[in-house]
């Protein structure tokens, strides 16, 4: 029995339940009763384990099928009306075509099954940033995740039904279907504000609240509706005066984004009084506040975050968040105390465990046992870091955006950006250089501007054009900075020590944006003066700080060989402002 007399969304839900035909029909009202029902059902179906009620209360484990255990970026499009507003970073297909290609897929697909209805909330629902939701799954997985990411529930209908415009909402389809790679969708239609995936169970592909709808779907909104969506952390940096200032900043993957999300400061720092606080992991949702500055929020309540490599060296605040009410995918199972584990977790892999296959598994044949994607979906409010200001309506005031990437050798540890738009032009050439873990040649660079190349519903070209147009609408603006925590020696040893060691540069950044620090302009922006960064009980010299923050002219000489090569793909979307940027960038270094 549908919980809303929103005639819009009834209307929708018959219509699709109509095309996959479930046996029948569940709304989640968000209570806790129901969901300990619906747990208390996977448990028995084996969909999900319980896990040691003493050592890891309220948590879980699931295993995605073998053919499903990350996003599948070829599988994934943007369907605009017309295929130059894709643009040509994105998969795209005629919407028509699309429709009548998934209308014959799930025809019937939930038959046997029981389609849940859950009503969510991007952020805190009463919030001037909220966006509405309902998704439709067959998947119990789904639901207890998605209670986890967003806000679920009767709040959000009545929040929704109390909207400006109560049919406003993301309409977001999942069917597990046959779990088939070959027929595996994930497809945004951006002007119809709709979201269709079938074929996977796996989290980034199924729990639409995520990528598909707070970065694809809320991208092409905050354009259309002058605000931003971004591939960002926020973090609140507290000095020893008790002043709390606000950061937001974009990595590509493995670039330790959730390490400096939830950064614990050094002890030096520590004993002064520094503290950090997490906003948000993952996503920002920016727009302009009534004072004149950028004001951001997480628009997720969750994290869901890659498990191998997180330990209480890397992350302790991360792996302390999911000891309760946690959902584990794709770990290893400890069959002795009913517990998990993955690599790099601690150095005393189980003896009598199953793998993330579900098969029995020995560490000491050298297999894997975690999934290298396996996940743990938590809830935010329980890290120890959490910022006070998780669930403030009107978020936080951001005073740097800082952007970054994995280079060996061209960027320096830190620099600023000139202005608003030279800043929107450092973003745009963010990269990466590939890593042995990753597939393919070591030391490719990779563009991925913003960390947004996977995640933009619409041409990129528009999106640059949407910075610098938001640019001139902030009377505030933020600063903008360039991080590089990866530089290498001559033996490719890291030269800086990176993890809480990155407080440093952050402090550095804050007090930059306060007019609290100097700095020396270079060819590339304005770079710290080396005895601005503290070195205090660190073992780096001033030296070594110096050969962090040098420029080698040649190197970028080559960079902007690439940067007028990733250009090209734009065409004559490309704003003429980042051509004059990278003009300036050649002029400094000639």
């Amino acid at each position: 029995m549908s919980l809303t007399n929103n005639k819009a969304v009834n209307a929708w839900v018959e219509e699709m339940a109509s095309m996959t035909r479930p046996d029948e029909v569940v709304w989640i009202d968000g209570s806790e009763e129901q969901l300990n029902a619906l747990r208390a059902q996977s448990v028995a179906s084996g969909e999900i384990l319980e896990l040691n009620r003493e050592k890891l209360p309220g948590c879980y484990l699931h295993r995605t099928a073998v053919n499903d255990v990350a996003r599948v970026e070829h599988r994934t499009f943007i369907c605009s009306r017309k295929q130059e507003d894709a643009g040509p970073t994105n998969n795209w297909m005629d919407p028509v075509e699309m429709y009548a290609k998934l209308r014959k897929l799930y025809d019937g697909a939930m038959k046997g099954r029981t389609m849940y209805v859950i009503p969510f909330s991007m952020t805190v629902p009463e919030s001037p940033f909220a966006k509405f939701g309902i998704e439709l799954t067959d998947s119990i997985y789904v639901v207890l995740n998605m209670a986890i990411m967003t806000r679920i529930g009767v709040r959000v209908l009545k929040c929704l039904d109390a909207s400006k415009d109560p049919s406003d909402f993301t309409k977001g389809l999942h069917a597990k279907a046959g779990i088939d790679e070959e027929n595996r969708y994930i497809v945004q239609f951006p002007e119809d504000n709709a979201i269709w995936s079938i074929n996977s169970g796996y989290g980034g592909n199924v729990l639409l609240g995520k990528k598909c709808f707070a970065l694809r779907i809320a991208s092409y909104l905050g354009r259309n509706e002058g605000w931003m969506a971004e591939h960002m952390l926020i973090l609140g940096l507290e000095n020893p005066k008790g002043e709390v200032r606000y950061v937001a900043a974009a990595f590509p993957s493995a670039c330790g984004k959730t390490n400096l999300a939830m950064l614990i400061p050094p002890e030096v720092y520590k004993k002064k009084g520094y503290k950090v606080w997490c906003v948000g992991d993952d996503i920002a949702w920016l727009r302009v506040g009534p004072d004149g500055r950028l004001w951001a929020v997480n628009p997720e309540a969750g994290f869901f975050g890659v498990a191998p490599g997180t330990n209480m060296k890397s992350n302790p605040n991360a792996l302390q968040t999911c000891q309760k009410n946690t959902i584990f995918t794709n770990v290893v199972h400890n069959l002795d105390d009913n517990t998990i584990w993955w690599e790099g977790l601690d150095k005393n892999p189980p003896k009598n465990a199953l793998n993330w296959k579900g098969e029995k598994w020995d560490s000491s044949d050298g297999s894997v046992g975690a999934h290298p994607n396996s996940r743990f979906t938590a809830p935010a409010a329980q890290c120890p870091c959490i910022s006070s200001e998780f669930e403030a309506p009107q978020g936080v005031p951001i005073s740097a955006l800082i952007f970054g990437g994995r280079r060996a050798k061209t960027a320096p540890l830190v620099y600023q950006s000139r202005d608003w738009d030279h800043g929107v032009f450092v973003g745009s050439i963010m990269a990466s250089e590939t890593t042995a873990a990753a597939a393919g040649a070591v030391g490719v660079v990779r563009r991925d501007p913003m960390a947004m190349l996977p995640f933009c519903g619409y041409h990129m070209g528009d999106y640059f054009t949407h910075w610098l147009e938001m640019g001139k609408n902030i009377p505030n603006p933020p600063k903008i900075f360039n991080v590089n925590w990866f530089r290498t020696d001559e033996n490719g040893k890291f030269i800086w020590p990176g993890y809480g060691e990155n407080l440093r540069v952050l402090d550095w950044i804050v007090r930059r944006a306060f007019g609290e620090a100097d700095a020396v302009e270079g060819p590339i922006g304005w770079l710290p003066r080396a005895e601005d960064i503290s070195l205090e009980d660190l073992d780096v010299s001033l030296d070594t700080l110096k050969n962090l923050l040098s420029v080698d002219k040649t190197l970028w000489r080559e960079e902007a060989k690439g940067i007028h090569e990733f250009y090209a793909k734009f065409g004559d979307k490309l704003p003429a402002k980042l051509k004059e940027e990278l003009s300036t960038l050649e002029k400094n270094l000639a």
